[in-house]
């Protein structure tokens, strides 16, 4: 293995109508041990608002576990929860949310040696397995840094079917994006001494494969969520096994990255910038990007950059700003010079959406 020999598996993947409300049936039949111990809820004060009876119904079975209102997905809010979980014993972190909250309690819970229960109000994107957690550190600044995935991942599909579906979206595209990130993880082996670890990168193309060749088109069917789960489960275990987030991240993240960074004002998720990038990275690739736009437009995921108040000058300058934003990560923009020409044609492709 190219960092460690060793790597977790989360002990428990439970995907179920109404899971919230048998989440202490859930763990007691999985992690028993947990049962009992002195836990804490972390979430946000708009879902505890929203999800006041089942947040409550599980603080209720977690003997009654206080429920924390988190506010910024920061470094300092999880080391501040980590605090606190070390100075009161906490043994369990739940985390209750999006990937803002889900990142914050897995960051806590990593520092705390807690173990990390995994409540996924919607399915926006991999880092709900994940190994790594996406902190704001400084300003707006964001880390990625790595940490421990989760103990069990509880995925209530009631929950799923109701959340926004522009998360739904975004988880979408986080998995669609496994496409590109694959080739460029092979492109950068072949150029350096690292290597593809193969279990990881079958991992990574299940995922991928698993929901763009899905039959089901309908995102609020209980199929598709289920598939959606396990799919950005198993990108979060390639990254695990694989020990760094290659199997499932490459041109098209480094192009979410500059959006995050430099245009902070551009309004899209994750997952759908990541989408938006993988199109043109198909293209920089030599692979043909029709399937995929195809895939998005029979989902309704809406790739035209104008959508998102994207300027062809700004798609130029995010894709030059790509190559800038994590140094010493290979990718296919390490093998061209930057075309403002070329990228001008494929933004119009993407207007057109053709």
């Amino acid at each position: 293995m190219n960092q460690h020999t060793r790597f977790n598996l989360p002990i428990c993947l439970a995907v179920e109508e109404d899971a919230f409300f048998h989440s202490d049936r859930i763990i007691r039949d999985y992690i028993p041990d947990m049962i009992g111990q002195k836990t804490i809820i972390v979430s946000e004060q708009f879902l505890i608002d929203i999800y006041k009876e089942k947040i409550y119904d599980i603080s209720h079975d977690f003997g009654g576990a206080e429920i924390i209102a988190m506010g910024a997905a920061s470094f300092d809010e999880a080391v501040a929860i980590a605090k606190k979980v070390c100075i009161e014993d906490i043994k369990v972190i739940i985390g209750i949310g999006g990937g803002r909250v889900l990142d914050t309690a897995k960051y806590a819970a990593h520092i705390s040696k807690a173990v990390y229960i995994c409540m996924p109000t919607s399915l926006s994107n991999d880092s709900l397995a994940s190994p790594f957690a996406v902190l704001e550190t400084v300003g707006s600044a964001r880390k990625t840094i790595e940490c421990k995935i989760p103990t069990a991942i509880i995925v209530d599909t009631n929950m799923i079917i109701n959340a926004p579906e522009g998360q739904t979206l975004s988880g979408i595209g986080d998995t669609i994006a496994k496409h590109t990130a694959l080739y460029d993880w092979k492109l950068s082996a072949s150029k350096s001494s690292s290597r593809v670890e193969d279990f990881a990168y079958a991992l990574s193309r299940m995922s991928f494969d698993s929901v763009y060749h899905c039959d089901e088109r309908n995102m609020k069917s209980r199929v598709f969520i289920r598939i959606l789960s396990r799919a950005l489960v198993m990108g979060g275990l390639a990254m695990e096994i694989a020990g760094s987030s290659r199997p499932c991240s490459g041109s098209e993240h480094l192009f979410a990255h500059a959006i995050e960074e430099y245009y902070p004002g551009v309004k899209i998720s994750h997952g759908l910038a990541v989408a938006l990038g993988t199109i043109p990275a198909c293209i920089f690739q030599g692979q043909d990007p029709s399937g995929i736009m195809c895939f998005f437009k029979s989902h309704g995921l809406d790739f035209d950059p104008r959508s998102y108040g994207i300027t062809p000058e700004m798609f130029a300058d995010m894709w030059e700003k790509a190559r800038t934003v994590r140094p010493g990560r290979i990718t296919v923009l390490d093998t061209f010079a930057h075309d403002e020409k070329q990228v001008g044609e494929i933004y119009a492709r993407m207007t057109e959406g053709i």
